[in-house]
Order: C-alpha cells, then structure tokens, then sequence
C-alpha cells in the first residue's frame, strides 16, 4: 500500500510539473498582443502674453523764431541809452526761457551776443572767463543765472560794469522778450525793453 502511495504521489508531482511547464511553455509561445498607443493628451494652451505695447510720447515741438528780427531792435535802443558808457565791459546772462513751452533760447542768447558785438560799444566778458567765474561759484558751466543777484554776482568775479539779462515770456506761440541792463556797482536798473518775439 506504501508503495502505490508513493508511486500515486510521484505520479501527481510529475504531472504538476508538466502542467506548470505547459502553462510556462504556453506564455512563452503565444504571440505578443500589440499595444494599443492612446493618442497624445492635448493640454490646452494659452498663447504667450504679449508685452504691453508701450507708445512714445512725441516730444514738444521746439517754436522757431527770427531772434536777430526780435533782439536786434531792443540793442539799437539799449545802445543808444544816455546812461550806457562806451568802452565799459558788459557781462550777458543766458537768455531766460519763462513761457509756458519749450524754446531754443541758446540761439537767442547767440544772436545775442553777436549783435552786441556788432554794436562796438561794449567788451563783452569772454566765454571760458565767464564758465571758470561760475565754477568759483559753485555753478556748472551750463547754469543759467536764474536771478538777476547771482548775475550781479557773477559780473563782480569778472570785473564787468554791467549785467544785460534778458527773459522770454508769455504764450510760447506769441512770446515777449524783456531786457534789463543793470549797473554791477549798485544793482541798479539803468535802461529796460520789451518787445515781440517775431518769426
């Protein structure tokens, strides 16, 4: 009886195996299912930000004017004045630009200086002797002598008699120029003129 135990049991082990080895031998050999690729996700996406598109502002347009036109009367009249004596040095301030709106005021203070020149009454305070007064001062060689006290005090430094300073003013489409000639000994306002700017 022990032995046909044995030989049953030795019988279902080798038929266990083969099973396993049939079952084995059967995934090995059946073909390979293609896999089925699922398409891409789309993920929606939103374009890029654009930059804020940033506009330039036009910049203010500069008025031209005919200053030797506007200046050129004013001088003849200043030169003319009694109290002015020949020959006496003659310091300019910078042309002030006081109007609502943007001028070329460098090419008034050019025509300026250049119709006094013309005029031979005066000896104007050279250009270098005037920039290193102002840096004796403190001031840049570009300041513009804001008020008529530190235009005085400048003339003083350079050793001039006088000090014209002139302004622009009003509406920029219709601007006036006024001048004033001032002695430097007292600050006094010798001789005054008012006029149109013309085109």
């Amino acid at each position: 009886m022990k032995k046909l135990l044995g030989v049953t049991f030795a019988a279902m082990v080798l038929a266990g195996c083969q099973t396993i080895t049939h079952q084995g031998s059967e995934t090995t050999t059946e073909p390979e299912q293609p896999t089925q690729t699922q398409p891409p996700v789309t993920v929606p996406t939103t374009p890029p930000e654009q930059p804020p598109v940033t506009t330039v502002p036009t910049p203010p347009k500069v008025q031209s004017f005919n200053w030797s036109a506007s200046l050129t009367p004013l001088i003849n009249q200043m030169l003319g004045s009694p109290d002015v004596t020949a020959g006496s040095v003659l310091l300019v301030d910078n042309v002030q630009n006081q109007t609502n709106g943007s001028l070329q005021v460098a090419n008034a203070t050019a025509e300026l200086k250049k119709a006094l020149q013309q005029g031979n009454k005066f000896t104007l305070v050279p250009a270098n002797q005037v920039t290193s007064a102002k840096q004796s001062l403190g001031l840049s060689a570009e300041d513009s002598l804001g008020s008529r006290r530190k235009a005085i005090g400048l003339a003083r430094i350079v050793n001039a008699q006088y000090v014209l300073y002139s302004t622009v003013e009003g509406d920029v489409q219709s601007p006036k120029v006024a001048m004033q000639l001032m002695l430097v000994q007292t600050g006094e306002i010798i001789w005054s003129g008012n006029g149109a700017v013309t085109r």
